[in-house]
């Protein structure tokens, strides 16, 4: 068996028993990781891998689970999302939890625990008083950082997004390092959970009113994500609440789910339990008019005339900009809809008119923060305006809304490229790659800059071949 037909086999294998997949990029260190086991067990490369596919091989597992783990993080990562549990989801679920008096959260892929006392310093910091429970669960596949999460021991470099007075009344200074105070301590505990398992004792109906899973989804199979999802979402209690990480997405509408936008970030609410105190919009459908809103000043009211929508979309691929703007720009005879605007925002950008095509690009995210469309809209205009962050920032919330929208990721891997991230741009890369197949083909004439499916599929594995890594 050839080298790469050992770590196709490994790779296989490591989705097998544990739910996770590696991208073509990670091949060079699996390598290294498969001969130095192979070794340490006196075993040839073909032996070792026939040993871990016969049968149960706990203590190896470990072993790989430990050297496979990323396990950076720190406390209160994201705070925005923390901001969004604190002022948003933690009281509406304690109002409804007011009868019991307890409140259960569960961190997925915990690492060294800072994630789960972050939970709990924030239960109690919404419910001070010493007759609320608050009850927090941490599970990771890795023995190794969940013993470092008992011990509950933290160096500085953990605690930098920690506000001091946080820091002053949460922890205490240890051996030039902080730990958790008891008091929190004794609201947490941690368990050794395989997250491509059903997990006894983890995942019971209605269990939870919060769940944090950041940062995991993108490294496991869709079949594990799939299942997990599943599972997080029947755990969590009618009202509950879950927070994933902004790499990782379900969409507008996950089944038994509904998407939420506060405090700058999105999490999702489960379906049932009392109303929530705000919700966002929910996009217009197919046909039906967008919500009324003040119009930018002196721009025209786009027909809502389908004859008329699809010649503007014909002169559009033909490149005649100015001639589509005037089409658009005739009298109204019924309201406008949302992709009718957004066609004229496109028009707009690309005549030119970036200050306008700004500005309705972002009255359109405005009105409906789900539009993935208005998002990538307002991507593309501010990049040429030369706002790239903030371009960036459109980009991410376009495929997180949308996680079958391909362009989102091929401009997010593109600007990695040139920020010379080459890892996180041959992810975006690939992604994209795998996407453009199933592209609708208005958002290619709408953001595909002129270029076809083709064209675009081109431009992507030549960008993924300046990357080092083919698909």
């Amino acid at each position: 068996m050839s080298d790469s037909a050992h770590i196709a086999r490994f790779r296989e294998l490591l989705a097998r028993l544990l739910g996770w997949t590696f991208a073509d990029n990670d091949a060079p260190p699996l390598a290294g990781l498969l001969r130095d086991r192979a070794a340490d067990h006196g075993m040839s490369v073909s032996a070792y891998l026939a040993r871990l596919a016969s049968r149960p091989w706990d203590a190896e597992l470990s072993v790989l689970v430990e050297r496979l783990s990323i396990t950076e993080t720190y406390f209160f990562r994201h705070g925005e999302q923390f901001t969004a549990l604190r002022e948003d989801a933690l009281p509406e679920r304690a109002d409804a939890r007011s009868s019991q008096r307890i409140l259960r959260m569960l961190s997925v892929a915990c690492s060294s625990g800072e994630e789960a006392y972050s939970l709990a310093i924030s239960g109690r910091q919404v419910r001070s008083d010493p007759d609320w429970i608050i009850d927090v669960t941490g599970i990771d596949a890795n023995p190794a950082v969940l013993r470092k999460a008992e011990a509950a021991w933290y160096s500085a470099w953990s605690l930098r997004e920690t506000p001091d007075a946080v820091r002053r009344r949460w922890f205490r200074p240890d051996d030039s390092g902080f730990r958790v105070v008891d008091e929190i301590r004794r609201l947490v505990r941690f368990q050794r959970t395989n997250v491509a398992e059903p997990g006894d004792g983890v995942w019971n109906h209605g269990q939870y009113d919060v769940i944090f899973c950041r940062n995991l989804l993108m490294y496991l199979t869709p079949a594990v994500t799939s299942a997990l999802v599943e599972r997080m979402t029947n755990a969590l209690a009618p009202g509950g609440y879950l927070f994933l990480g902004h790499t990782d997405s379900l969409g507008r509408d996950p089944a038994g789910l509904e998407l939420r936008h506060t405090h700058k970030t999105f999490y999702y609410r489960r379906a049932g339990g009392p109303p929530p105190a705000q919700r966002i919009s929910s996009p217009a459908a197919p046909g039906e008019p967008s919500s009324p809103a003040a119009r930018v000043p002196g721009t025209p009211v786009p027909p809502p005339d389908e004859n008329v929508y699809e010649r503007s979309l014909d002169l559009l691929r033909q490149e005649r900009f100015n001639a589509a703007l005037e089409l658009m720009a005739a009298p109204r005879t019924g309201p406008s809809r949302a992709r009718d605007e957004l066609l004229h925002g496109v028009l707009l950008a690309q005549s030119g008119r970036l200050d306008e095509a700004i500005e309705l690009a972002r009255r359109l995210s405005e009105e409906n923060g789900l539009n993935a469309d208005a998002h990538q809209l307002l991507g593309l205009c501010l990049e040429d305006g030369s706002a790239v962050a903030e371009a960036i920032g459109q980009y991410r919330l376009a495929a997180y809304l949308d996680p079958g929208f391909a362009l989102p990721r091929m401009r997010l891997g593109q600007l990695a490229r040139r920020q010379g991230d080459d890892r996180v741009a041959a992810g975006e890369l690939e992604r994209a790659l795998e996407l453009l197949a199933r592209e609708d083909d208005d958002r290619i004439t709408l953001f595909g800059g002129g270029f076809g499916r083709l064209a675009l599929t081109v431009v992507c594995r030549s960008e993924l071949d300046a990357c080092g890594v083919r698909p």
